[in-house]
Order: structure tokens, then sequence, then C-alpha cells
């Protein structure tokens, strides 16, 4: 109870806050001593600001939470007040309905990651893994269902419910059996290969108006995907390389909404020639 008030909102005890301590004195010496940064319990050795184990990438996951509010919400003007509905007040755009969820689960993803970046405890972590396999299993779903013109509900059904299953089964076990981490990765980087590519083929194939976006998101995202798989020591304890992929994501999601909302009403204009 001694302890500043956002110390213990963090759940910094004494305990921990004795390892934090520990870790920088033991990391002062071997950098006099001329040796490389090492990880404890699996993490960098990160300077904390008020608290927050790592502040660069609570940050950055704080703007690409912003920018995912600001693309669904834009989003969500445009399809409603905007562009032309059926008389059922229901959007010509048979896709309104999955970029809605895609949007919600891309906002809760950011913010758990923002959550677990500022305080690292078994929950924050499980929430973060978890949240972050739920929006790339869906992201998958959406590139199937977008890709090959998916339309019909029972043939959105036959796409998601295997891969739905899988993500859910993936869940529950890093939640409940083992997290995994190296599976984890595995599974992630597959998911996320796999959509690129999906999206890269069809950009190529379909000559949508833009293309050139997705072309941009893709390379980007790849290239992205490397600082997650080359891993480095912060930079003065502050940024590393997960830091800068959560930059990397701030410009790419906002491209990427962009996108979307051209794709809303290139579909529209599109149903509307046909209906005339």
């Amino acid at each position: 109870m001694q302890e500043p008030l956002y110390l213990r909102w963090k759940q910094w005890d004494c305990q921990s806050d004795c390892r934090y301590h520990c870790m920088l004195s033991r990391e002062e010496e071997r950098e006099k001593l001329g040796e490389k940064p090492i990880k404890y319990h699996g993490k960098w050795p990160f300077q904390r600001i008020y608290g927050i184990q790592e502040p660069a990438s609570v940050v950055f996951s704080a703007l690409n939470l912003s920018v995912q509010f600001h693309g669904w919400l834009s989003f969500f003007i445009l399809v409603y007040y905007k562009l032309p509905l059926k008389a059922n007040r229901g959007t010509l755009y048979e896709y309104t309905g999955l970029w809605h969820i895609y949007g919600l689960l891309s906002m809760n993803s950011w913010f758990w990651s923002a959550v677990f970046h500022s305080r690292d405890v078994e929950l924050t972590e499980k929430l973060d893994y978890s949240s972050a396999v739920a929006l790339l299993g869906f992201s998958l779903i959406v590139a199937i269902m977008r890709a090959f013109n998916v339309r019909e509900e029972a043939a959105r059904v036959m796409v998601a419910a295997p891969l739905i299953a899988f993500v859910t089964t993936h869940i529950l076990y890093l939640n409940f059996y083992k997290l995994d981490y190296g599976l984890n990765m595995k599974v992630c980087v597959a998911m996320a290969i796999a959509q690129l590519l999906i999206w890269a083929v069809w950009a190529g194939v379909s000559r949508h108006p833009s293309q050139r976006k997705v072309w941009v998101v893709v390379l980007g995202g790849g290239l992205a995907m490397l600082l997650e798989l080359y891993d480095f020591p912060p930079y003065q304890g502050l940024v590393d390389a997960h830091a800068l992929w959560h930059a990397s994501t701030i410009p790419l999601s906002y491209l990427w909404w962009s996108f979307i909302r051209d794709d809303a009403e290139h579909r529209t204009t599109t149903l509307l020639k046909k209906a005339k």
C-alpha cells in the first residue's frame, strides 16, 4: 500500500516491482561488459513509463484502435447515409455485415493489445492472443467470401463453419490447455499468408478500380510480417520489432478501410446499373 496508486492499479506488487528493477540493474551490468540484452521470462527488458511495460507498443496499438474506429465509422456512414438503400432500408452492398463484424473484431483486438502491452499478466495475455486469432480467422473468412463472390447464405455457412470451428478450437486450446507460443505463431502466420495470397490473386484477376490499394496493403502486410518473425531487442528499452510492426499497420489499416469504402461504392454502382 506504500506504492503509488498507478503502480497498484497496474498490479505492480513488491515482488514484480523488485524483479523489474533487478532486471534493469542486471542489464546495466551486461551493457558495461559489452554484452547484448537478453530476454527475461521470454520478454525483452523494456523501460516502463508510469507502470506501462511497453510504452511504444501501447501508443501504436491505441493509434491502430483509433484508425480502425475511424475506418469502421466512415464505412457505416457511407453505406447507410450516402449510398442508395433497399426498400427495407438494407444496404445494396452484399458484404456490409461482414465488414461490420470485421471492424468490431479489429477494434477489440487492438484494445486488448494496448491493455496487454501496458501490463503483461496471464489474463491480458490470453485476451490479446485470443482476440488476434479471432480477427485473423474472420479476416480469412471475409477474404474467401469477397474473392470468390460468395453471396448465398447457405454457401457462406459452408465456408465459415469449418474455419470458425478451427479458430474456436485453437482459442480454447490456448486458454484452457497450453499457451503454446510457437504453435500460435505458426497458426497466425499461416492464416495471414493465406489471406494475403487470396487478396493478391483477386486484385490481379478482378480488375477492381482500387486494385492498387489492395496490392499496397498485401505487399506492406507481407513486409510488416517480417518484423514479427525477425525479433530484436528494444532500442533504448522502448522500441522493438513488435512495436515497429504495430506502427507499420497504422497506415495499412487506413488504406484498407479506404479500399473497403471503394468496394462498397463500386458494388453498389454495379448493382444499380444492372437493375436499370
